[in-house]
């Protein structure tokens, strides 16, 4: 990798690396705070809504952030056509989401959620108005101001819903919460990105963004109804209460895995996009990227399940223990999502939205009947089918690699394994005061402790290259 695109890389990573930190910390503080003040039914009714939310952002992006990013010829007319595009494609889903509200409160037979849909709904508008301005800042890779971005709104929204949550707002303490972070980091992005709409629209640029980004758009929107059908089943068949505790979970379980999945998709896909048709460098700089980003969420994934428990206990009270199962088995199929994020990263970088596509139909439809097997035994159930659906579509996704770059299934693995090893030899040191020890506290302070310790040790030993990549990273800043 030239100095100059591993510089960027590394700063880029850095700097992403600070903001998901930083998000991480200040989300998560926020966040058991708020758990506490509230209970699992106000988060199960939040979870019931958040499929047709996050459907209308992914229709409000249409892929066309990919398309810019991705195309080396951009125009100022292509990041007005795209401007233009997205804020009639954000008014058009809120009216949609106004206008079927009664209809969905009707399904879940619970009236409160056709008021909370329209005022979450707002939020769509807002991220409308910001995708460009966002997609300029990771052209220029300037993931400085991005963590700025994060930081200041999560904030500001932290305390917003703190305020209604204390005063007894209760699910609404969530929505304004939402509304407000999307509103602020429009204005944010719209501050630092310094970019405003200067053209029209054209008709030929947007043929052109919407041939690549329309898969990428079918792709985001299968992809998301996939990811959230869970809260769909579980909210529709059980109760508000075991779909609060199954969000509650999801949560936990994916702090760590999306966290480094943001970093990972942000930097890799520009950086990649540098050198798309080098195909040399570009297997050797994936190899690379797949096993530091195995080296860091690995370790983190499997140390959550096995602290689990003292960990739910100590952050959020007894009240939401029914949450540490599905902690333990989302851990276990969130740990694999950033080698799905890369592979997939890969065929975007070499234009392949057809592939990329034909791909997540596969996957879908092995995991909806992965879902159609599983939900007759209950949500712990669903939760293992998760597991199993992760690592065919793993498989999956790596067959295409394999046939581009010449790094598949096998060499992956092979690059993976002696990690994951390691990872496992951590577990088992760690869970030792999980299960000789009664106090909380002291289960998740020597469990966590001992966890990082060893792991850190036994790569130390094998002489792991990736630790000594990672520490010559922080050196550098």
């Amino acid at each position: 990798m030239p100095s100059e695109l591993k510089n960027k890389v590394v700063k880029g990573a850095f700097w992403n690396f600070f903001e998901n930190l930083a998000h991480l910390g200040i989300g998560f503080i926020f966040s058991i705070i708020l758990a506490r003040l509230l209970s699992p039914k106000d988060y199960g009714a939040v979870a019931m809504l958040a499929i047709f939310i996050a459907i209308s952002n992914t229709f409000v992006n249409s892929g066309f952030s990919t398309a810019l990013i991705r195309k080396p010829d951009r125009t100022e007319l292509d990041n007005s056509t795209a401007f233009y595009f997205n804020i009639f494609v954000g008014i058009a889903c809120y009216i949609l989401l106004f206008l079927i509200s009664p209809i969905v409160a009707d399904f879940y037979n619970m009236p409160i959620l056709s008021p909370v849909l329209k005022l979450s709904a707002l939020s769509v508008i807002f991220n409308s108005l910001s995708i460009v301005q966002h997609a300029q800042l990771s052209i220029r890779m300037d993931f400085k101001n991005l963590a700025k971005i994060t930081i200041i709104s999560n904030i500001v929204t932290g305390f917003v819903g703190l305020y209604f949550a204390y005063t007894g707002w209760g699910v609404w303490a969530l929505v304004f919460q939402s509304v407000t972070s999307s509103f602020i980091r429009m204005c944010l992005f719209w501050i630092l990105a310094k970019w405003r709409p200067r053209s029209g629209f054209s008709r030929e640029s947007f043929k052109q963004l919407f041939g690549f980004g329309s898969k990428i758009l079918a792709s985001g929107v299968l992809n998301t109804t996939y990811g959230n059908i869970y809260l769909i089943v579980i909210g529709k068949i059980f109760s508000p209460f075991q779909l609060g505790l199954y969000s509650r979970g999801q949560v936990f379980a994916t702090i760590a895995s999306d966290n480094i999945l943001a970093v990972i998709e942000r930097v890799t896909f520009p950086a990649m996009s540098l050198i798309q048709n080098d195909d040399m460098r570009l297997e050797s700089t994936y190899r690379r990227l797949i096993r530091i980003s195995a080296f860091v969420i690995f370790p983190i994934s499997l140390l959550m399940a096995t602290v689990a428990s003292p960990l739910v206990d100590v952050l959020l009270t007894s009240k939401w223990s029914g949450c540490v199962i599905f902690i333990q088995i989302m851990c276990l199929s969130r740990m694999w999502m950033p080698i799905h994020a890369l592979n997939l990263n890969l065929l975007k970088v070499k234009g392949r939205s057809d592939l990329f596509l034909r791909l997540e139909i596969i996957k879908k439809t092995f995991g909806i009947l992965i879902i159609c097997i599983s939900l007759p035994f209950g949500i712990v159930a669903l939760c293992w089918g998760g597991v199993v659906s992760s690592i065919i579509s793993l498989i999956i996704n790596t067959y295409y690699t394999g046939k581009l770059i010449n790094v598949g299934f096998v060499r992956q693995m092979l690059d993976l394994v002696p990690i994951l090893i390691i990872s496992v030899a951590m577990v088992l040191l760690a869970v030792l005061p999980v299960i000789f020890i009664s106090n909380t506290w002291a289960q998740l302070i020597l469990g966590g402790a001992i966890g990082i310790i060893s792991y850190l040790m036994i790569s130390l030993v094998a002489k792991r290259p990736e630790l000594k990549e990672i520490v010559d990273i922080v050196k550098r800043k």
